[in-house]
């Protein structure tokens, strides 16, 4: 008898979250500059997505007699219509809502069983069911076995809910073999934990995973990277949302991995810095560069944003210990948090200069359906879009504003934002980073460079919205 065959979809967004949304307008902007962006979206699609996803490839990893998984990544793969499928599931990420939606109709009256998981469906529920013959609600881990068995069993359901969080100390073996490993910058993506302990409001990790940190076992996951080394022996990505959130855990986890002398990547709070001895473990580990949220420099707007945990005033002694300590920091800032004001700025600029972050990043807030924060505004009604279009509020490059912010006119806001894009992200930053970055200087300009380039184009469409609010405002 022939196995049951099941696909597993990513679907990208569609709405500049590859890069701004001039990219997809080669054609207004002459034969050769088409021909660069052409490429460069390209390169930006291999750059921003160059990792695998870990949700399909735990899924894909579960054994069950009879079936046989297979995964398809639309950020480089065109949908196999070709084969007969048994099941299509579909991971529908915030940002990418109406593309997996429309995939999802096509794939239906193909006469395809479609079913819908990932942290929207997980969030909007309700709004999800007509979209999809089956509906995973929750954190997949345990419960897609359920479903693979029902599948063979010819009883599937429409809804399959979680009700309790996966315990994630039970061993969970994750396999590589539904991927094809030549598309990724590297397959080795690692999660240890999962959870979140803080409460920014702008963030739905805590709401769709918890405050409670769940830990993998760390033999296991030893393990995995061992395994993983196996068949690829490029830079690691440990995906924890704070990898130092449980310190004694981590310190115990890589210290454990100093041996294979890998080298990784992930994220932390600034907290790190106040921690000598993980510090050294991270760095003895392989540890190269870590993104910490620093968000705004204003202590108010952290705590306007419930962002406590990493005060301002001692952010910079933090990485400069975490630099001192040959770790690169890509520092993340949120300017036009409530209590920011037009002096942000030339913060910010004196913020950089004064700890050498190696790649920064100047985004905007973005407020995500089922957040706190997209709430308040929308109540407030500082929201630019009807708050029921989730669409309008998916993930993008920056070049989008999306509120009101509540202490700088809008009009007046903009022209503050790209004014600092243009300081902060020059060619000879860009040199100056890379030239003092204490490790992996390469990476540190490229980066630099591709934000160059990438900030350039999105003032151009900050200042069109600019333009339209004006009209819009009859101004």
């Amino acid at each position: 008898m022939s196995k049951l065959s099941v696909l597993l979809v990513f679907v990208p967004a569609d709405s500049g979250v590859d890069g701004p949304s001039l990219l997809g307008e080669s054609e207004h902007s002459g034969f050769l500059r088409g021909i660069k962006d052409s490429v460069l979206k390209n390169v930006i699609k291999r750059a921003q997505f160059a990792i695998p996803p870990l949700s399909l490839m735990i899924l894909s990893s579960v054994d069950e007699p009879g079936i046989e998984q297979h995964i398809c990544d639309l950020r480089f793969e065109t949908f196999p219509l070709d084969r007969k499928w048994d099941l299509i599931g579909i991971s529908v990420q915030t940002g990418a809502v109406k593309p997996a939606f429309e995939l999802s109709a096509l794939l239906r009256e193909k006469g395809f069983n479609v079913v819908l998981g990932g942290p929207y469906v997980t969030l909007f529920p309700e709004r999800c069911y007509v979209h999809g013959d089956v509906l995973v609600i929750g954190e997949a881990d345990e419960i897609w076995r359920t479903v693979l068995k029902d599948l063979r069993n010819g009883t599937l359901r429409k809804e399959y809910r979680v009700d309790e969080q996966p315990d994630l100390s039970c061993g969970h073996k994750v396999k590589k073999d539904a991927l094809d490993l030549h598309h990724y910058f590297t397959t080795n993506v690692v999660q240890t934990t999962r959870g979140c302990p803080y409460s920014c409001d702008f963030c739905n990790v805590h709401v769709m995973n918890g405050h409670k940190i769940r830990h993998r076992d760390i033999g296991e996951v030893v393990r995995e990277v061992e395994g993983f080394l196996e068949k690829d022996k490029r830079i690691f990505f440990f995906l924890d949302d704070t990898v130092n959130a449980d310190e004694e855990y981590a310190e115990n986890l890589f210290r454990e991995l100093i041996p294979f002398n890998i080298n990784w990547v992930g994220q932390a709070t600034t907290k790190l810095g106040e921690n000598s001895r993980l510090l050294d473990v991270f760095s003895r580990s392989g540890c190269g560069a870590l993104l910490v949220g620093i968000e705004s420099l204003a202590e108010e707007s952290n705590r306007a944003h419930h962002k406590f945990h990493n005060p301002a005033d001692r952010q910079a002694a933090c990485i400069r210990n975490i630099r001192e300590a040959g770790i690169c920091v890509y520092g993340s800032f949120i300017y036009g948090l409530d209590e920011d004001t037009l002096e942000q700025p030339d913060a910010i600029v004196e913020f950089l200069d004064k700890t050498g972050i190696d790649v920064p990043g100047i985004n905007l807030l973005r407020p995500i359906p089922g957040t706190e924060v997209f709430e308040r505004l929308a109540d407030e009604q500082r929201l630019l879009h009807d708050r029921d279009d989730h669409d309008a509020f998916r993930f993008s490059w920056g070049q989008e504003m999306l509120y009101r912010p509540k202490k700088i006119p809008i009009e007046t806001f903009i022209p503050s934002y790209t004014a600092l894009t243009k300081r902060v992200f020059t060619v000879q930053r860009a040199f100056q980073r890379a030239v003092n970055a204490p490790t992996l200087k390469s990476a540190v300009l490229m980066f630099n460079l591709f934000y160059v380039h990438m900030y350039n184009l999105s003032r151009k469409d900050l200042n069109r919205q600019k333009e339209e609010l004006e009209i819009g405002n009859g101004e």
